[in-house]
């Protein structure tokens, strides 16, 4: 005769929480996995693909030519030969941004006015020009509502050829930058302004503007961070333009 149990009810509670390990560890494995989480989204390129279309730009006028000078980086990418060639996005990406709403780490700009950075100018006179005070900044701009990014376009200034420190875009689905912050773009290479260290190169300012690939990052809020540039230790925007798909 088997001696009675001591503890039946801690030997059933045991049984039932095994079966639900068991239960949940099924709906899991049971759970779909779809093409986008299986694979990072497809870097930007110049191959046109099906479920591609071609990333139309309207570039503002070139207001310098010639060398630049007396850049000092050692972090720099190399300047393209000739125009940037058109790159592809997926189907159905659109303009974002566009007159979308601006703040900023610097409320009171101290040339121009935050909105000016999504009002579509992209030329470099002095009255499309928005400058913050010295020292990290940062421009945010809402985008409404959430997105799948694409590809953002950025012009800081170019009345001349300089470089923007420690240039660094977030993404995230909060104001405040907490929940599902992705960095697209990172060049502060020795993390001087403490949000982590880049692995992107620093470039030369141009009438193109910085073509930066939005990694397929979801989210509702950009933000686009700089610390001064080799000219003087101000930070500049002009125009930022952010491409991709509203999410459903």
């Amino acid at each position: 005769m088997m001696p009675p149990m001591k503890h039946p009810q801690s030997a059933i509670l045991n049984l039932h929480l095994s079966c639900l390990a068991a239960t949940l560890l099924g709906m899991a494995i049971a759970l779909p996995v779809t093409a986008e989480d299986a694979k990072p989204a497809a870097a930007l390129g110049t191959t046109a693909a099906p479920g591609t279309q071609p990333l139309e730009l309207h570039l503002p006028k070139p207001l310098f030519v010639g060398t630049p000078k007396n850049i000092k980086s050692t972090n720099l990418e190399k300047p393209l030969p000739g125009k940037r060639p058109v790159y592809q996005v997926p189907a159905g990406t659109v303009l974002l941004s566009g007159g979308k709403k601006v703040t900023s780490s610097d409320a009171a700009p101290i040339i121009g006015s935050l909105e000016e950075v999504t009002d579509g100018d992209k030329e470099a006179g002095d009255g499309s020009i928005v400058e913050l005070a010295p020292g990290k900044q940062y421009v945010q701009i809402d985008l409404g509502k959430p997105a799948t990014l694409a590809a953002l376009v950025v012009w800081h200034y170019h009345q001349d050829a300089r470089v923007y420190r420690d240039v660094v875009v977030q993404v995230a689905e909060d104001p405040d930058f907490i929940m599902g912050v992705t960095t697209v773009f990172n060049n502060d290479d020795d993390n001087s302004s403490g949000l982590g260290a880049g692995k992107d190169k620093e470039y030369l300012e141009t009438y193109e503007g910085k073509l930066i690939d939005g990694k397929g990052a979801k989210g509702r809020y950009v933000r686009l961070y700089s610390n001064g540039n080799t000219s003087n230790d101000a930070n500049h925007y002009i125009e930022v333009e952010v491409y991709g798909k509203p999410l459903p």
